[in-house]
C-alpha cells in the first residue's frame, strides 16, 4: 500500500503479486498493445481480455486458489482480488499505471465481504474498473467517463467504498487467500483496516 502522496508512477513497479516484469504478463500486455497503441484502448482491451477470459472461481465453482498475476493467468480462474491483480499486471507491463482498491459489500451469507477493483490513471485521472466478469444480473463494463462498476456501495447498510490506492492486494486479502487450499470454503475478508 502507498500512504504518503502517492503518485501515478507508485503503481508502475512490480511486485511479488502484481508481478508485470514476468515474462507471461509481459508477452499479453505487448499482445494487446501491438493492436491498441493508444493507452486507453489498451485499458479497455486488456479489461475485456481478462473479464471475459478469467473466469471468476465462484461463478463456476472452481476451488482453485489464485492471487499472483502469473497465477491467474496461468489457471485462467480467480476472484475479483484475483482478476484485479492480472488487469493491474497488465496494464503496468506497458506502462500503464494501475493501483488496487476495495468495496466492502453487505453479503447475503456472510454480513460483509471484500470486493476488488482496479483504479486506472488514464487522460490525468483515476478511474475505478471492475473486471469481476459478466453473468446474468451482472455487467462488469470499462468506462472512464461515468463511473460503471458491478456493485454501487449503499453507505446505509453499512457498505464502503475503500479510497486507499494500493500498489499490492491488501494484507487481509493475501492472508485470506494464502491461508486456504479451497477458494470455495474460504472465509474471505470483511473489511479492511485501513481507510
Amino acid at each position: 500500500m502507498t500512504t504518503a502522496a502517492p503518485t501515478p508512477t507508485d503503481y508502475l513497479r512490480a511486485n511479488a503479486w502484481v508481478e508485470s516484469d514476468h515474462p507471461d504478463v509481459v508477452r499479453l500486455g505487448t499482445e494487446l498493445r501491438a493492436e491498441h497503441p493508444d493507452d486507453v484502448d489498451f485499458a479497455r482491451a486488456s479489461f475485456e481480455w481478462v473479464r471475459d477470459e478469467v473466469a471468476h472461481s465462484y461463478d463456476v465453482q472452481d476451488p482453485r486458489v489464485t492471487l499472483s498475476a502469473t497465477a491467474v493467468l496461468r489457471e485462467r480462474v480467480g476472484l475479483c482480488y484475483a482478476k484485479s491483480v492480472l488487469y493491474a499486471a497488465v496494464l503496468r507491463s506497458q506502462g500503464v499505471p494501475a493501483a488496487l482498491g476495495y468495496q466492502r459489500l453487505r453479503s447475503s451469507s456472510a454480513g460483509f465481504v471484500l470486493h476488488g477493483l482496479v483504479s486506472v490513471h488514464l487522460d490525468g485521472a483515476w478511474h475505478r474498473q471492475d473486471p469481476r466478469g459478466n453473468k446474468p444480473g451482472v455487467g462488469a463494463q470499462f468506462s472512464i467517463g461515468t463511473e460503471s462498476l458491478v456493485y454501487r456501495v449503499d453507505e446505509s447498510l453499512g457498505e464502503r467504498d475503500y479510497r486507499t490506492l494500493y500498489d499490492e492486494p491488501a494484507p487481509e486479502v493475501v492472508a485470506a487467500l494464502t491461508g486456504t487450499s479451497d477458494l470455495l470454503v474460504c472465509q474471505l475478508p470483511a473489511e479492511l483496516a485501513q481507510p
